[in-house]
C-alpha cells in the first residue's frame, strides 16, 4: 500500500454527478447510491468487510450511462445472518424494489446469497464474485470474534487492513487497494465490528431456488483474501452457471479491471433478461441534478443527499478546464472514455465458459 492516497479524478467526477442517500430504516442508517432509469430492474451492489457503496462508482457511471440501473449500498450494522436478511428486506421495501438482481464480492456475496436462499422471490439472478459458502472458516480464525464488539477501533482496522495483500503490485491493482484502504480509515468501529461479526456467525448457505444459468461467477485468477478452496466450493455448488474468469484484478477487480467487470455484468443482465433503456438516460441525469432535497425527504422519508452546490460548482470547474460541452449531451460522458458502444468493446481478456 502506498504511503500517500490521491483521490482518483474520476471519483471526484463521480461524487460530483451522483447524489449519495442516507435513510434511517427502524435503528438501521442505510447508505446507497441509486443511478440509472428507475424503470429498470436494478443491480444491486454488495461490498465486502473493507467496501462500501463507493467502491462500484466504476461500475455505477458505466452501467447506468448504458440504461441500466445500479444501486450500491454499504452494509449497514447488522450483527448476524438473519438480521441482515431482515434489514435487508426493509430496505427493498422503503425503496419500492421488489424483484432485484445482485452483485456480491466477498462477504457481500455471500450475503447475496443468502437473501437468495431465504428471499427466493425477490431475488432473479446472482452475480458472484471471490466469495464463499459457510462461515466456519472465518470463525476458525478468529478466535476472539466473542468480543469483536469490544475490540477498539485501530485493532480491528489492522484485523481487516491485514487480509488484503500489501504489495508489489501492477499499478492498477496498487490503486485499488489504496482506495479500498482509504474507505475503511471512513468506517467507524461498530462498521467494523458488525462486519466481522457477520462474517464469524455460524451460517452456510443452502440449496437455493434460483437455477444456476442465472447466476454468473466472476473470480480472480491471481489472488485474493478468499482462499481458493472456498472460492471453488461455489463453482461445485454451481455447476450450471457461467464461469467469468479475469487473470487478474486481485481483491477488487471491480476498481481494478472495471472494463472487463462492466463487460461481464453487461452480458450478465442481458442474458438474463434486463433490457437497458439508454433513451431513458439523459433524462435521468437531469433528474438527478435537479432533485430538490425536500423532494427527496418527501420521497424517502428522510433522505440526506449530497450537496447539489457542490456538483454545480465541479461542474462549471470541469467545464471550464476541457471546454465546452454540449447541454444535451449526458454529463456523465465527460471524464469515462470507457463507456463506448457496447458492440465496439474491445473482448480481449474476457474469458466466457459455458457459453450457451
Amino acid at each position: 500500500m502506498k504511503g500517500s492516497f490521491s483521490v482518483p479524478g474520476d471519483y471526484i467526477y463521480f461524487k460530483s454527478q451522483v447524489p449519495l442517500h442516507k435513510i434511517p430504516i427502524g435503528s438501521k442508517q442505510w447508505r446507497y447510491y441509486d443511478f440509472g432509469p428507475k424503470y429498470v430492474p436494478p443491480l444491486i451492489c454488495l461490498p465486502g468487510i473493507a467496501g462500501t457503496a463507493d467502491v462500484y462508482y466504476k461500475q455505477i457511471m458505466s452501467l447506468s450511462n448504458k440504461g441500466y440501473r445500479v444501486i450500491s449500498v454499504d452494509i449497514p450494522r447488522v450483527w448476524n445472518n438473519q438480521e441482515w436478511i431482515q434489514a435487508f428486506e426493509k430496505f427493498l421495501d422503503v425503496i419500492d424494489v421488489h424483484h432485484i438482481h445482485l452483485y456480491g464480492t466477498s462477504l457481500g456475496g455471500f450475503l447475496a446469497q443468502l437473501f437468495a436462499q431465504h428471499r427466493p422471490r425477490r431475488v432473479k439472478s446472482l452475480v458472484l464474485s471471490n466469495t464463499f459458502l459457510e462461515t466456519s472458516n472465518f470463525s476458525a480464525a478468529m478466535p476472539w470474534a466473542p468480543i469483536v464488539g469490544w475490540a477498539p477501533s485501530f485493532l480491528l482496522k489492522r484485523y481487516v487492513l491485514t487480509g488484503i495483500r500489501d504489495g508489489p503490485h501492477e499499478p492498477f491493482i496498487a490503486d485499488s487497494v489504496d482506495f479500498v484502504v482509504a474507505q475503511v480509515e471512513t468506517l467507524s468501529k461498530d462498521d467494523l465490528a458488525s462486519r466481522l461479526s457477520l462474517t464469524v456467525d455460524s451460517a452456510s448457505i443452502g440449496p437455493l431456488r434460483l437455477s444456476d444459468t442465472f447466476i454468473t461467477i466472476m473470480d480472480t485468477n491471481d489472488f485474493c483474501a478468499v482462499p481458493q478452496e472456498l472460492k471453488d466450493q461455489v463453482t461445485e455448488r454451481y455447476p450450471g452457471a457461467r464461469q467469468a474468469n479475469l487473470k487478474s484484478g486481485g481483491d477488487f477487480p471491480f476498481l481494478s479491471r472495471p472494463d472487463e467487470v462492466n463487460l461481464h455484468l453487461q452480458l450478465h443482465l442481458r442474458r438474463v433478461g434486463v433490457e437497458a433503456q439508454p433513451e431513458l438516460v439523459q433524462g435521468t441525469n437531469r433528474d438527478v441534478a435537479g432533485e430538490s432535497s425536500s423532494d427527496q425527504n418527501n420521497e424517502r422519508g428522510g433522505v440526506d443527499d449530497e450537496s447539489k452546490d457542490e456538483r454545480r460548482d465541479y461542474i462549471g470547474a470541469t467545464n471550464e478546464n476541457s471546454g465546452s460541452t454540449n447541454e444535451n449531451e449526458s454529463p456523465l460522458a465527460l471524464e469515462t472514455p470507457f463507456l463506448g458502444s457496447f458492440d465496439n468493446q474491445i473482448l480481449r481478456n474476457v474469458h466466457l465458459s459455458n457459453d450457451e
